[in-house]
């Protein structure tokens, strides 16, 4: 392989040819083409060749063998292939990001951001700009200066068509909390393969978000604390908009610290990424 290997590890993987217990090997991954080897079986995937990148869900055929694993559906010709890659949990979630990185990075998209901001729609322009992919966000350079998201607070994902000056086209729309406010981004793609991986990507980290939250319960008296924190804005005390006595409230805040919603710091309590997205959520469902 001529050109530089961004990811090389040992691990189980199945692929076209592979009969039975999927074989353990090389897993070598370059800017090109992702190379699956073992002693009896050798696949190569130009990386043009992919359409889909799945982690976490196992082809029905290997249900018996993978537990974490990432999938790649990609093309031969006319037939359409699924390979499936399984190593360490370290291993594993650094290979999706360097993966999608290769994939999606460098990509001439065209985008509109913001879209909307609140419920507003505002009258941006679509920009050409060029995708910057990493673990966690994306960041857009445009000739108007370049912006960056934090997946971690994206509220909502979806693909639908939009015309982003060029007709009508299907686009990746997410919406993301940006500087205490929801804002709505919309991207296409002239590449549908490209459009399908940047939506799967996104989705991916939205996930990871939910899974999070789902194991956090808030009440009625906590959610409004939150939102009363992320209307407040800076160097507003909190107790002044707030209807609780002051001792309670540090022991709400206190609970709401440990379940990693807001954090303390020198300028006062501040909501961190996933108390974002819970306001975020929060303030989509009293407005729908």
């Amino acid at each position: 392989m001529s050109e530089s290997v961004v990811a090389d590890f040992v691990g189980h993987f199945f692929a076209a040819g592979v009969r039975g217990e999927p074989p353990t090997g090389r897993i070598v991954l370059s800017q090109r083409r992702l190379v699956l080897a073992a002693d009896e079986v050798k696949e190569t995937i130009p990386l043009s060749s992919v359409f889909d990148v799945k982690v976490g869900q196992v082809p029905a055929e290997m249900e018996g063998y993978f537990n974490d694993t990432i999938t790649i559906a990609y093309r031969v010709d006319d037939e359409r292939r699924v390979a499936a890659v399984e190593g360490s949990d370290t291993n594993i979630d650094r290979f999706g990001t360097v993966l999608f990185k290769v994939l999606l990075n460098g990509t001439t998209a065209l985008v509109r951001h913001p879209a909307r901001l609140g419920g507003r729609v505002t009258d941006a322009d679509a920009e050409k700009a060029s995708l910057k992919l990493e673990h966690g966000s994306l960041t857009f350079k445009r000739k108007s200066g370049p912006f960056t998201v934090d997946l971690g607070t994206v509220i909502s994902v979806e693909r639908a068509d939009r015309d982003l000056g060029n007709g009508p086209h299907p686009v990746v729309t997410f919406r993301h909390i940006e500087d205490g406010t929801a804002a709505t981004s919309e991207v296409g793609i002239d590449s549908a393969r490209k459009t399908n991986l940047l939506g799967r990507y996104i989705r991916l980290r939205y996930a990871d978000v939910q899974e999070e939250l789902a194991d956090v319960s808030l009440d009625e008296e906590e959610l409004e604390v939150l939102v009363a924190l992320y209307s407040a804005g800076e160097g507003v005390s909190l107790s002044a908009v707030v209807d609780i006595d002051p001792q309670p409230l540090t022991l709400l805040l206190n609970g709401l610290a440990e379940k990693g919603i807001v954090v303390d710091t020198e300028t006062g309590t501040k909501l961190t990424a996933k108390g974002r997205v819970v306001v975020g959520q929060r303030l989509e469902s009293v407005n729908t």
